[in-house]
């Protein structure tokens, strides 16, 4: 089976573009030019050189000895977190102002929830000199607030969505109607493997700089490429699909995906989309995603504000249905103590979405000799008053 996407955008049964009319000739200039200016040599060149010199990739892969003490197997930690800006939102934001700019934009928009996103997208326009709008719920806005204040001194303009639940869905939304009304001059930079083809697979590919690294620093350490597992959060899942990116169809190397379970994937209060998701579409693209009966999507929660999207990217979906990778839920008190032990164990504070992936380790045996590999996304920066407010720190 292939893991891939198609010709036609889907990753078997997810993916394509679902759009109104107006929205097609922006998404189409994109469908038919973004290979062909991915393989352009200037722009490897380009994109390559920021990330070595100004993201200061590649990010290491680091034994974590003493969790692996604990836990009785190899941990590695891909850091991500130690990216500038504090995640993996960078390599695709670097990727997509290069694309924006050689398809002659002038204006970029975006969503975000954490704000890791947005952080990231105004950071490469700042770079470029490109005016940036930057959605944001009203929820995230006041439980993300460093990285608010990051994005306005970065020169970006942050407008709260105020609509619905207040937090990531609706920014998606208020982006989507700004690029609907502004066709000419925009280019909307997606901060996930979510939206209409080609966003998914051109984030995915952005990303996959992380899995092109895990596979040489492994074999300098382990003399191998392949690990056992890949391990991941998934809100939208583009850290999730770049750690992934080239083990999909290498069936040895086993994927999980961490989803946020909230209070619990029976609470009511979650966003565990593997399990409580049905087919429909959202944001473009047909996917799993939460939903009533009657076709209304559902309003996910998490303690983290970026995992708690109501649907998951196409290529998680493809990969949730085919039982190539997976999925395990980890509910907001596993997560907060899986992270408060890395940073006792190792001396890193994560993001709480890592915290998800890192709660796994409670919840699943692995082998002594196992080789597991787990995408530290972000780092903690942003999530200290939620730590504080937690731990009564």
């Amino acid at each position: 089976m292939n893991y891939n996407i198609n010709e036609k955008g889907y990753y078997g049964d997810f993916g394509g573009a679902f759009i109104p009319e107006m929205l097609y000739p922006n998404v189409e200039e994109l469908r038919q030019n973004y290979l062909k200016i991915m393989a352009e040599p200037s722009f490897k060149a380009e994109f390559d050189q920021l990330l070595k010199d100004y993201v200061g990739r590649p990010s290491p892969l680091y034994f974590a000895k003493r969790l692996s003490e604990k836990y009785n197997t190899k941990i590695y930690l891909k850091r991500e977190d130690l990216n500038h800006t504090g995640a993996h939102k960078i390599n695709n934001t670097i990727g997509q102002i290069l694309m924006a700019k050689r398809l002659g934009k002038n204006r970029i928009i975006a969503e975000t929830g954490a704000g890791q996103h947005g952080v990231a997208t105004a950071t490469v326009c700042a770079l470029m000199g490109i005016e940036c709008i930057v959605y944001m719920g009203e929820i995230d806005i006041a439980r993300q607030a460093p990285n608010v204040a990051r994005m306005k001194m970065l020169g970006a303009t942050v407008i709260p969505a105020t609509s619905g639940s207040k937090t990531l869905k609706d920014a998606t939304n208020e982006a989507i109607r700004d690029w609907i009304n502004n066709p000419v001059d925009t280019h909307y930079i997606i901060g996930s493997v979510v939206g209409p083809h080609p966003y998914p697979d051109m984030v995915a590919k952005f990303q996959a700089v992380v899995s092109e690294e895990i596979k040489f620093q492994l074999k300098d350490k382990e003399d191998t490429e392949n690990p056992d597992y890949v391990i991941a959060c998934v809100g939208g899942g583009s850290n999730a699909a770049g750690a992934y990116y080239h083990y999909l169809n290498n069936e040895n190397v086993k994927l999980i995906a961490v989803e946020a379970a909230g209070l619990g994937v029976d609470s009511g209060e979650s966003a565990a989309t593997s399990v409580l998701g049905k087919e429909g579409i959202i944001h473009g693209s047909k996917t799993l995603l939460m939903q009533t009966n009657d076709g209304q999507i559902t309003e996910p929660y998490s303690i983290s504000a970026g995992l708690d999207y109501p649907g998951v990217g196409p290529m998680h979906a493809h990969l949730y249905k085919t039982g190539r990778a997976e999925f395990i839920s980890i509910t907001d008190d596993q997560a907060m103590q899986a992270g408060l032990e890395l940073c006792k164990l190792e001396g890193i504070i994560p993001a709480i979405e890592t915290s998800h992936a890192l709660g796994v380790f409670e919840q699943k045996t692995f082998k002594p000799n196992d080789i597991v590999v787990v995408s530290l996304s972000g780092r903690g920066d942003k999530d200290l008053q939620n730590y504080i407010d937690y731990f009564k720190i």
